[in-house]
């Protein structure tokens, strides 16, 4: 029986241009000199290194520990030499550089010992969380949240429902069709993992009905696990944003997430296939998460398809093994058309979150000078979270941040429609994130101002508390010091007393 899906408003019907990357198998890219491994690769807190320049590593290491509690560990994706701990370019849109470790790989490719469990029913949730966070696994979507921080809903939520997100809506991007293809039975390792984790059992694989071969494969490796009872897969329409998990959400529950809320309000838990699959690997077979499948893809690119490729890999050396046809100096996206974001130099390391490299897109338009909103409403037709972005761009771009809260700004999934349709072509998302990040740093610098008054006012508090304290001390001693007169006195009066006693009596 076919399950009835619900919808969500606006989103796009896009040209998929995927054919080119699925036309041949999963490749792996070949192991390269030097590895560079960021230590921020995650939402949260960078890892720390704990190894030091000189010091030989083997594959799947650990070099570098978990910081604060949304942080996870980093370890070696090849054996080696650490020959830098430093600052170095890291792919993001600001072109800013962080701390890396650099290692000069051996040729060995030299594993660590792994730990092989073949039977998880014996472990609990909190011990496979701990494995998953050792491991370093996080969100391989693109956002990169850790794991096990999702895989732990605390007492205060019960979980009904673990959705596996194989929907991969946005144009390009294929690495989740092709690990669907070709590594089921692995992902299906991961759901078992994760059901057992989050003490549910009902699970709902969701992909988009343009991958029949991923269906295919997925529903073939689900009735080989008997175990895997109330797991299904569900085939879901083809439709951008509906990748996004509130979206994805909406149409497999007809639920909508609270704002500003969490998917644990609802009682779903949401992860990526690919996310699933490394977490099979590490539970069952000792794997730490060290590569990712990579899809490099564009009109530029020769032999298009997906690779898996360790991280710290140099994105130049990814691109010469696709031969890319690519200037030096020309933009590639890392990410897709929609969410991702251009990087101008290709000496930069492929990271965990790095899901798509594309070298050229096929419909895209040459860049113009934005003209001026015609108020046409095209944007607010689209948006999947209707929101109104017309308003939002005002009022971001008069820096009205008060006003962009009261249009719900941060429920923006900056998911690109609004900027896509706008027949001004104004970029709507680049307006919004700006009007995200000068919010933030407001809060922050509010809450360091706050912390700076409570300071303020507590050392106010305690040096008037020991200025009266001190008064005291000092009355005390003025009246002990008077007590102690006072008696030495009397004590002197009657002596002097009892000699003039005597001497009458004399």
């Amino acid at each position: 029986m076919t399950q009835a899906l619900g919808s969500f408003p606006g989103g796009l019907v896009l040209s998929g241009q995927k054919k080119r990357s699925t036309q041949t198998p999963i490749r792996r890219m070949p192991l390269t000199k030097i590895l560079v491994l960021p230590l921020q690769q995650h939402i949260g807190e960078p890892a720390v290194a704990i190894v030091e320049i000189g010091e030989k590593v083997l594959k799947g290491q650990k070099i570098a520990a978990a910081e604060g509690h949304v942080s996870v560990g980093l370890h070696a994706p090849s054996s080696g030499t650490i020959t830098a701990v430093g600052e170095h370019p890291i792919p993001h849109p600001s072109g800013l550089s962080a701390t890396c470790i650099t290692i000069e790989t051996d040729g060995e490719d030299r594993w660590i010992d792994r730990q092989v469990n073949e039977d998880i029913s014996q472990l609990s949730s909190h011990e496979l969380r701990q494995r998953i966070r050792e491991a370093g696994i996080v969100g391989l979507g693109g956002a990169g949240f850790p794991s096990f921080i999702k895989l732990n809903p605390g007492i205060h939520h019960h979980v009904e429902t673990l959705i596996l997100n194989g929907a991969e809506c946005e144009p390009y991007i294929t690495c989740d069709d092709m690990i669907m293809r070709e590594r089921a039975q692995g992902i299906m390792d991961g759901i078992e993992v994760m059901q057992l984790a989050l003490n549910v059992k009902n699970c709902v694989i969701a992909i988009e009905d343009n991958k029949p071969e991923a269906i295919s494969a997925m529903e073939l490796a689900l009735a080989s696990r008997t175990q895997l009872k109330n797991t299904k897969v569900v085939v879901i329409p083809t439709r951008y944003p509906t990748g996004s998990e509130k979206q994805l959400i909406q149409v497999l529950t007809g639920k909508q997430v609270p704002s500003r809320g969490l998917t644990l309000d609802i009682g779903i838990v949401l992860h990526n296939v690919g996310t699933a699959y490394a977490v099979g690997r590490a539970i069952k077979h000792g794997e730490p998460l060290i590569s990712r499948i990579v899809t490099v893809t564009g009109k530029d690119v020769k032999h298009a398809g997906n690779f898996e490729t360790l991280f710290g890999t140099p994105i130049h050396e990814l691109l010469a093994f696709c031969e890319t046809k690519r200037q030096a100096e020309e933009p590639f996206i890392q990410g897709g058309p929609m969410m991702g974001y251009n990087l101008a130099g290709d000496n930069l390391p492929v990271t965990k979150t790095a899901n798509c490299i594309l070298v050229g897109v096929d419909d895209a338009t040459e860049s113009t000078t934005p003209l001026p909103c015609i108020r046409c409403g095209d944007c607010a037709d689209a948006c999947p979270v209707s929101l109104l972005p017309q308003q939002l761009y005002w009022h971001s771009r008069s820096k009205d941040l008060e006003k962009t809260r009261e249009y719900n700004l941060f429920d923006c999934i900056e998911c690109g429609c609004c900027s896509y349709v706008c027949p001004s072509q104004i970029p709507l998302v680049q307006y919004f994130r700006f009007a995200k990040t000068e919010t933030m740093n407001q809060e922050q610098e509010q809450q360091k101002s706050d912390h700076a008054r409570i300071r303020h006012d507590n050392r106010q508090e305690r040096q008037e508390r020991e200025r009266l304290e001190k008064a005291e001390k000092q009355r005390k001693r003025k009246a002990a010091l008077a007590a102690s007169k006072a008696a030495k006195a009397k004590k002197e009066a009657e002596a002097a007393a009892e000699t003039q006693t005597d001497k009458q009596e004399t």
